[in-house]
């Protein structure tokens, strides 16, 4: 099972494929605002060299607490990659803020096998992030 799997805090983005049983990471520091520059992630772990896009079997990303920014920015940038290549779209929890890529593709992979690989569990439309942020103070208080 081929997998691509992305995590990003704001400040820090990670890129991992899962490529016939070898896996392939490249990560980066930047600034908080400063977007990634997804063609040189791709590129970074074989992209175009050793596998294309449509040799995905399935997509992950990870459900960052520590920038909700960065996990909507991810989500996006992969469900539609997703959805162009009719692929299943899997979103792990990273509560902690600990995972990098890897780790996110191989409980993908976890999770997509304890399904029985059903694809429809898993449908990209409905890969969405969440914040459980709810400290949020009334105005009038």
């Amino acid at each position: 099972m081929n997998i691509l799997a992305i995590k990003s805090s704001g400040d820090h983005t990670s890129i991992s494929v899962i490529f016939n049983e070898e896996i392939n990471t490249f990560s980066m520091s930047h600034e908080r605002k400063e977007r990634p520059d997804w063609n040189l992630f791709l590129s970074n772990i074989g992209h175009k060299k050793t596998f294309n896009l449509k040799d995905i079997d399935l997509f992950a990303f990870a459900n960052s607490q520590h920038s909700y920014t960065a996990t909507r920015t991810v989500a996006s940038y992969i469900k539609g990659i997703a959805v162009a290549l009719n692929k299943p779209l899997i979103v792990i929890n990273d509560k902690e803020g600990v995972f990098e890529a890897d780790q996110v593709a191989k409980e993908a992979k976890e999770n997509f096998v304890a399904s029985c690989s059903d694809y429809k569990k898993f449908d990209p439309n409905l890969a969405n992030p969440t914040y459980n942020e709810t400290n949020f103070k009334k105005l009038d208080e």
